[in-house]
């Protein structure tokens, strides 16, 4: 069976619409496989993947859903089913590409699918709630949200146009995909971690790796970003790590909106691959605009970045304790790792007479490092701040020596 757009959604309430789009990806010369998840009656047309079945897998039944008559439930039980069902169809290598459309209830089955697919895999879905905040539907996955405008509701002069415009996107996807199969990338791709305020770092060290014939996939510190460069290195795609931003554990110690969870920095770890940390932009913690941050910070140092972004300053025993958790995740890890640590700075803020110029934070992040470090983890100290060039280059170049020693095995 060939690879083929596959189409997740309530056949019951938007069969019409789901036909259209079907249709419309068929005349693209786009053979498509459609799965049911509707639960209040039968579908308008007869799919590949039945509702019952969905319903099977997510651990129930359509019947046992139908006379329980509790909407929640059912949407739990179609959502664990429906993604259940699509990495099923993945691993048979049936998915060329994904496709959803649905309200609150329907994007959250089909989104949830759609981010159990590999990234580099065409994700599009159809949402009512694509104007909002989109970041539950997307995580840490390429998936591509288009605002329906109005209800997804039948076929209409408007609904005609944006599903017209879905399906012809997917289709060009889909069938891009299919001129690129034979396309070999031999570079080995690395992973690199920056802010605002470690770009002059970042820039450098991606120019020395890129120079050295290296592939960088450079992420934003923001939460997601971590998370997504986290999820990539698990998934096998990245081979090497720069990680020279590790401002999320700040986040998620203190409660910033960066967040990226209780396992960054475990990734490369976990994997055994190459990676050089430092502990840029620890001296902040991530806020929305001054209004959002939380009263009991009323006191602290803030810097306001932008209108939306505002940061504040960690403190001497935050510091020290980000300098634990820095420590104990590299400790838990296999992987061949040195950690670069810019004693005149962690950030373009953190420098003499700048706003967050802190000595002694910094001297207790350094000693939380120190004291819990394990002895065979290299820790090398550089005088100067992060964004000094000298520090990219130490960086950089551990990195090259890790990369050509592992892979000298």
């Amino acid at each position: 069976m060939g690879k083929k757009a596959v189409l997740i959604g309530a056949l019951d309430t938007k069969g019409q619409e789901f036909l259209y789009v079907k249709e419309k990806l068929e005349a693209h010369g786009v053979e498509t496989f459609t799965v049911d998840t509707g639960v209040l009656g039968n579908p308008l047309f007869q799919p590949d993947v039945s509702a019952d079945e969905v319903a099977r897998a997510g651990g129930s039944s359509i019947e046992e859903l139908r006379s329980g008559n509790d909407r929640g439930t059912a949407i739990a039980v179609m959502t664990r089913g429906a993604a259940d069902i699509l990495i099923g169809l993945e691993q048979q290598g049936i998915v060329g590409a994904a496709f959803g459309m649905g309200g609150t209830a329907g994007t959250t089955v089909a989104a949830t699918a759609l981010q159990g697919l590999p990234i580099g895999v065409p994700k599009l879905m159809v949402s009512t709630v694509a104007s909002g905040n989109t970041k539950p539907y997307i995580g840490v996955k390429d998936v591509t949200m288009m605002y329906s405008v109005v209800d997804i509701a039948g076929i209409n002069q408007l609904s005609r146009r944006i599903l017209s415009n879905a399906a012809h996107a997917l289709a060009g996807m889909i069938n891009y995909m299919e001129t690129e199969q034979g396309v070999v990338e031999d570079k080995v791709t690395l992973g690199m971690t920056m802010f605002g305020v470690t770009t002059p770092c970042a820039t450098r060290v991606r120019e020395i790796l890129e120079e050295r014939g290296y592939d960088l996939l450079v992420f934003h510190a923001t939460g997601t970003g971590g998370l997504a460069m986290e999820e990539l290195i698990k998934a096998g795609y990245i081979k090497g790590v720069a990680d020279i931003t590790t401002t999320e554990l700040a986040d998620h110690l203190v409660g910033g909106i960066f967040d990226a969870g209780p396992n960054r920095l475990e990734a490369a770890g976990i994997t055994g691959i190459p990676q050089v940390v430092s502990v840029g932009a620890l001296d902040m913690v991530n806020f929305g605009p001054p209004e959002t941050v939380p009263a009991q910070f009323k006191e602290r140092i803030f810097y306001q970045h932008n209108p939306t972004t505002t940061l504040m300053r960690t403190t001497v025993a935050e510091n020290r304790e980000l300098g634990r958790l820095f420590a104990t995740k590299l400790n838990a890890g296999t992987a061949p790792t040195i950690v670069v640590f810019p004693k005149a700075g962690v950030s373009l803020l953190d420098m003499d007479s700048k706003p967050f110029e802190g000595k002694e934070e910094r001297q207790a992040l350094y000693e939380g490092i120190k004291e819990h470090l394990r002895s065979n983890i290299p820790m090398i100290d550089m005088e100067q701040d992060i964004n000094d060039p000298a520090v990219a280059d130490v960086i950089a170049d551990n990195l090259l020596t890790l990369l050509e020693r592992n892979k000298r095995g």
